[in-house]
C-alpha cells in the first residue's frame, strides 16, 4: 500500500483474470437457505474463540450475536437498491482498505482526492464511512435499536457502498439478487495472524480477555474451520465461485495482488462499481495516484482520526491498522505449520480452479 507502488501495474495487471463488468448477469445461485434458522441455542456451541462464543449455521462460525440480532434484523430491515455495492470479505482481509479506494473512488466527485487534506478519510475511519451491515444490526440490538438503525441505512443517499463479513450462502436472497458485489480475499496464512492480533486489542471492548489466548490455539481452531466466519477457505470458495458464474454480479480481488498493482486494481474496482475513470483522469489528472496515495497505509495510519478514539464500531480505531503487508505470517508460524494449513486449504478448494499457491 505505500505510494511508492504505484508504477508497477503494467506485469500484475497481466494476472487479473477478470475486466469490468459486463452489462447484463447472470441471476444469482439459488439460496443455499431462505427458511427461518434453527433456533440459536440448538446450534454447534464454540467457546474458545475470544471474544465472541460462536455458533454454527450451515458449516460457518457465526458469532452468537450475530446470529441472535444481526442477521435476523439484516433480513428484516435492510432493503437493497439498484445501485448498491456490498464490499465483502473474510474478517482481517484487507477490508479496511478496500473500504477506503471504493469511498474514495465512488465519492471522488464530491470529495476530490487531491485536496486531501479536508477529505473524509482524514476526519473519519473507513469504517464509518462504509458501515458494516450485520455487526451493526448485532449492536444495535432487537426491536428498537434495529428498527432506528435499518432507518438510518435506508436515509443513507445512493449510490450506497456497505459491507459485510457474511459467507455468501448466509446473505438473504435480495442482497445477493439486489446488490453488486465486491470481495476481497487473503492468503489464510496472514489473514489468520492478523486476526488473532486483532483479536487481542479488540477483546476488552466487548468485556472479553485475550491475552491468554495463544497463537498455537488460535492456529489449531482455524485448521478446523473454528474463526469467526470460518472456514476461511469455505468463505473464499463460495465468493469465487458465484464470480466465476456471475463476472458482472460478483468481482473477485486478490489482497496481495492489490499490493503488486494497486493503480490496475482500483481501476477494475472503480469500472466494476459503475464510476471508472476517464482516459483524463487517469492521464492528466491523476486521480488514481491520488486516490492510492491518500488511502495508502501510511497515510490511513497518520491520520489523528484513526491514531485515538473509536467510531461507529466499539473498538479503537488504531487497532485496525498495522502492517497491511503480505507474508507476515513467517514471523508466527513454523514451515511445519505452515504448510500443514496450507494442505487443509488446498484439499478444500480442489476443483474450484481457485488457489492461494504463492499468493504471499
Amino acid at each position: 500500500m505505500a505510494s511508492g507502488a504505484a508504477h508497477e501495474e503494467d506485469a500484475a495487471a497481466a494476472e487479473q483474470q477478470q475486466g469490468a463488468a459486463p452489462a447484463t448477469a447472470a441471476p444469482p445461485s439459488p439460496p443455499a437457505q431462505e427458511e427461518e434458522a434453527p433456533a440459536l441455542e440448538a446450534l454447534p456451541l464454540e467457546t474458545r474463540c475470544p471474544p465472541f462464543p460462536l455458533r454454527q449455521l450451515n458449516g460457518f462460525w457465526l458469532p452468537e450475536i450475530t446470529l441472535a440480532a444481526g442477521v435476523p434484523a439484516l433480513r428484516a430491515r435492510f432493503t437493497p437498491r439498484p445501485g448498491d455495492v456490498l464490499l465483502a470479505s473474510f474478517p482481517k482481509s484487507g477490508t479496511t482498505w478496500l473500504k477506503a479506494l471504493a469511498f474514495a473512488a465512488r465519492n471522488r466527485a464530491a470529495h476530490p482526492p487531491s485536496d486531501p487534506d479536508r477529505h473524509p478519510l482524514r476526519c473519519s475511519n473507513p469504517h464509518d464511512l462504509v458501515r458494516l451491515l450485520e455487526v451493526e444490526f448485532a449492536l444495535a440490538g432487537e426491536h428498537a435499536g434495529g428498527a432506528a438503525l435499518g432507518d438510518e441505512f435506508e436515509a443513507l443517499p445512493s449510490p450506497r457502498t456497505l459491507a459485510t463479513h457474511l459467507p455468501y450462502s448466509l446473505l438473504p436472497e435480495r442482497v445477493r439478487s439486489g446488490c453488486r458485489i465486491v470481495y476481497v480475499c487473503r492468503d489464510p496464512k496472514d489473514a489468520l495472524v492478523s486476526t488473532w492480533l486483532f483479536t487481542r486489542k479488540a477483546a476488552p471492548a466487548f468485556g472479553a480477555d485475550a491475552g491468554g489466548f495463544a497463537f498455537r490455539e488460535a492456529f489449531e481452531l482455524f485448521c478446523e474451520g473454528r474463526s469467526i466466519c470460518g472456514p476461511q477457505w469455505r468463505h473464499v470458495r463460495e465468493y469465487w465461485e458465484e464470480s466465476v458464474r456471475r463476472p458482472g454480479g460478483v468481482l473477485f480481488l486478490r489482497y496481495e495482488e492489490m499490493l503488486r498493482a494497486p493503480r490496475s486494481s482500483l481501476g477494475r474496482l472503480a469500472e466494476f462499481m459503475g464510476c471508472g475513470f476517464s482516459s483524463e483522469e487517469e492521464e492528466e489528472g491523476g486521480a488514481v495516484d491520488a486516490i492510492v496515495e491518500l488511502c495508502s497505509l501510511g497515510e490511513l495510519k497518520s491520520a489523528e482520526v484513526n491514531r485515538s478514539g473509536s467510531g461507529k464500531l466499539p473498538i479503537d480505531n488504531e487497532a485496525f491498522f498495522r502492517k497491511g503487508g503480505a507474508g507476515d505470517w513467517r514471523n508466527h508460524m513454523t514451515p511445519e505449520m505452515a504448510r500443514r494449513l496450507d494442505q487443509i486449504v488446498d484439499d478444500a478448494l480442489r476443483g474450484s480452479g481457485f488457489a492461494f499457491a504463492g499468493s504471499a
